[in-house]
């Protein structure tokens, strides 16, 4: 069993309470362009590494509504700053909004209006490297050895050549010069941008980004000077692999779960894994992430990855079972924009299409399902705050229970072909609850000798059972 214990709740209950949603600006909607935004594609063309759709800050802003509706209550940005590529994570100026997602303001006004509705912005915070524009980088390259900046950066020899690189970059890609994150000026510098974004928008997060490639001293550093400012600002790293490190209570808060991500995939879409895998790994990595259990950011499908229905081969069946445990476990449900209208789309750039804002694009039967665990989430605190307890592993059959102050839910996932006659244990204190319905069928099942009874629960489906009265 793993249990969130009272005194562990601490000023970042607003992230365990979450929904979240990551935004691709330049993809998620365009009002209002800017004079200078010239030479847009088209919003539905196909999306190469080059192209720009021009989407902007202010639409975030005129989209609050629908997320709002939605049921998300926070929002990571992907960079937002000065840059020249659609993406943004090549840095030229740390103090200002690219102009064509807006200006400085734009970003305050955004900011403002999510908090009215009750809705947090993380931003990203790329600090391992910058862009070639970035004006430290520009004076290196115009003076060489004599610029000042020559140790903001690890270069091998001069004068400076992009091809190929003499200086250290981020994955072997000229355009992304590595910041000496071991000088003290350079660890200053990012601080203070960190500090300022902050203290003049009132973000409530940093999403930080290949966080390994930086020594782990400066971000314990990090987090001591932003838990300064306020404690509930979330910290939260881009982490491929093993957290553990990174989980310790001095670094950052949490994580995305790319880990999890690969083992939800394995059991419920590549058949990769049967249940006892699956229970094999969680174990292991709620033993990894301990106290922070709770605030990981789980997630199906990112930037960085094929679109989570098109792994699914667009069957909705291993779909739903792999939505139902994003919703139903330990931590937050994290939604990549489009995902929940069933947008497609392979690896970079497939996976980075503009939003389908026209109803008649959606998959209204993801679009559904997606509201309706959000409804459940958000209306069942055992979900947000429970405990979490295997109740069966039986080849294909993963059971489980959350439970808080008494109030139990247990959600039955079948990965394989249908199955009859299965038999859920039931914790020794939920026993005498008889009647249980499924929250997604509605749908009654009855629980005797200490179990619930399964007549008969078809291939690929999940059940998430709530209790509807007690045996007196």
């Amino acid at each position: 069993m793993y249990e969130q214990h009272e005194e562990e709740k601490n000023q970042l209950e607003w992230v365990q309470n979450s929904i979240f949603y990551q935004i691709f600006p330049d993809r998620f909607y365009r009002k209002e362009a800017k004079a200078n935004a010239g030479g847009l594609a088209s919003w539905y063309d196909k999306p190469d590494r080059t192209n720009f759709f021009g989407g902007n800050l202010t639409g975030i802003t005129a989209k609050l509504g629908y997320l709002e509706e939605l049921g998300v209550n926070a929002v990571y940005l992907n960079p937002v700053f000065v840059a020249a590529t659609n993406h943004r994570y090549d840095t030229f100026d740390y103090f200002n909004i690219d102009p064509l997602l807006g200006t400085n303001s734009d970003l305050k006004i955004l900011v403002d209006e999510a908090h009215k509705r009750g809705i947090r912005i993380v931003l990203d915070g790329v600090f391992n490297h910058c862009g070639l524009g970035f004006s430290p980088f520009t004076d290196v390259l115009e003076k060489g050895k004599a610029s000042p900046y020559c140790d903001w950066f690890i270069i091998d020899s001069f004068p400076i050549e992009t091809s190929p690189p003499n200086y250290q970059t981020c994955g072997g890609e000229f355009y992304l010069p590595k910041l000496n994150m071991k000088n003290p000026e350079v660890q200053d510098f990012v601080i203070k941008v960190a500090k300022y974004w902050i203290e003049e928008t009132g973000i409530d997060g940093w999403r930080l980004d290949v966080p390994w490639k930086i020594p782990g001293t400066f971000w314990r550093t990090f987090r001591r000077k932003i838990k300064q400012i306020d404690q509930s600002i979330l910290i939260t790293g881009e982490i491929w692999r093993d957290g553990k490190d990174w989980l310790q209570g001095d670094t950052f808060d949490s994580i995305m779960n790319y880990q999890l991500r690969e083992y939800i995939l394995d059991f419920c879409v590549r058949g990769a894994m049967d249940a006892e895998d699956f229970a094999f790994e969680l174990e292991r990595l709620l033993g990894s992430h301990r106290r922070s259990a709770f605030l990981q950011l789980n997630l199906l499908g990112s930037h960085d990855t094929p679109r989570i229905y098109t792994m699914c081969d667009e069957n909705p069946e291993p779909f739903f079972l792999a939505l139902v445990f994003i919703f139903t476990y330990i931590g937050v449900p994290m939604i990549y924009y489009g995902d929940e209208i069933g947008m497609t789309g392979d690896n970079d750039p497939g996976c980075r299409k503009t939003m389908r804002w026209e109803k008649n694009a959606w998959n209204l039967r993801v679009n559904e399902m997606y509201r309706k665990l959000i409804l459940i989430r958000k209306e069942n605190p055992a979900l947000r705050y429970g405990d979490f307890k295997v109740l069966k592993v039986f080849n294909n059959i993963f059971a489980f229970s959350r439970c808080y102050r008494g109030d139990y839910l247990i959600i039955v996932m079948n990965t394989g072909d249908t199955q009859s006659d299965i038999n859920v244990p039931l914790p020794q204190d939920a026993s005498g609850k008889r009647i249980w319905q499924d929250l997604i069928s509605s749908n009654n099942y009855y629980s005797r000798e200490g179990s619930v009874k399964i007549g008969r629960l078809l291939g690929r489906r999940a059940l998430i059972l709530k209790t509807l009265s007690l045996n007196k």
